[in-house]
């Protein structure tokens, strides 16, 4: 019997401070990242901003352990959906930027003689930056390796009711035995630039919708915060980014307790462990926060491994 494959995809991270170049020449070249139509002035501008970057993000990667936690991390939801599933049923996973690449894995489906591929991306809102680019490499891959397979995809997932339940027991988590009334709760999600958001995406339709839901599900649980924000982080560049950035958002919260919940992943990785939980961490204690969290990423809770087992069997 031909086996069916889960196939997990994220953005990947550098796995030692070798990879960091790597992971930026990768992610710079991708054309759902740097828009501009000429290859020539995307590789150009994609090469300046990746050796003008790489000894600093080096740096970050240095202060966090010296690799992104995200493929450990992801090594662990699928052990723990390899179990749920069992062993008729490959689970793997590919990184868009860094080891393991499409080509790699696709070339051990073949070898397990795979006839169904279920992809599942670890985008809960769908954007063209992530779940298309993902999406689009794995299929460029699968095109040019000779594995005939049916494939089926699904594009988000941010009203999965597990998946947002998981959400919540983060939050909890965070908040141990503090008073939900002593704190706002920020939901921040990873910015873009408007004019992507002009042409068509609709990432801050479905991060506005999250949030909507997640509100609900807060009030239903009686976890009742000061007050509840959504505001955006990693802006970089000139052009005019998603708002508010969570800096503008931290000087308007009047409470002096903040809780944040990084909306737009589901597993931990630099922008979580690095720019959230320190950088941000030093500019919520210059403006006089008394108490300032950072949720993990839902990870490998098991109502996320549920939400993906039940993606799967709709999936089906």
């Amino acid at each position: 019997m031909k086996k069916e494959a889960i196939i997990l995809l994220n953005m990947g991270g550098p796995n030692n401070l070798n990879e960091v170049e790597l992971f930026l020449k990768n992610m710079f070249s991708d054309p759902n990242i740097l828009t501009m139509k000429s290859g020539l002035l995307r590789g150009f501008v994609g090469g300046m901003i990746t050796f003008l970057r790489t000894e600093s993000s080096q740096e970050i990667y240095r202060k966090i352990g010296g690799k992104s936690p995200i493929v450990d991390l992801t090594k662990e939801i699928v052990l723990k959906l390899q179990e749920i599933v069992g062993d008729e049923i490959i689970v793997d996973f590919v990184m868009r930027y860094t080891p393991p690449f499409a080509p790699e894995v696709i070339e051990r489906l073949k070898a397990n003689h795979v006839s169904k591929i279920y992809l599942i991306p670890m985008y809960p809102q769908y954007s063209t930056t992530t779940t298309k680019s993902s999406l689009d490499d794995f299929y460029e891959c699968l095109h040019g390796s000779d594995l005939d397979a049916t494939v089926y995809e699904i594009k988000h997932y941010f009203e999965n009711e597990d998946y947002n339940k998981a959400v919540l027991e983060r939050i909890k988590e965070a908040m141990d035995e503090n008073k939900y009334e002593d704190y706002d709760l920020i939901f921040s999600a990873h910015g873009l630039p408007q004019k992507i958001i002009n042409a068509g995406d609709p990432y801050q339709s479905h991060i506005e919708k999250n949030v909507e839901i997640l509100k609900e599900m807060l009030v239903e649980r009686g976890m009742d915060f000061h007050e509840v924000h959504l505001a955006y982080q990693s802006k970089v560049g000139p052009l005019k980014w998603l708002s508010p950035s969570l800096g503008e958002k931290l000087e308007t919260v009047r409470n002096r307790g903040v809780v944040i919940y990084p909306l737009a992943f589901t597993v931990d990785n630099s922008e979580t462990d690095y720019e959230l939980s320190i950088e941000y961490k030093e500019i919520a204690e210059e403006l006089g926060f008394k108490s300032y969290k950072v949720c993990k990423c839902v990870n490998d809770h098991p109502l996320f491994i549920d939400a993906l087992v039940e993606i799967y069997e709709k999936m089906k």
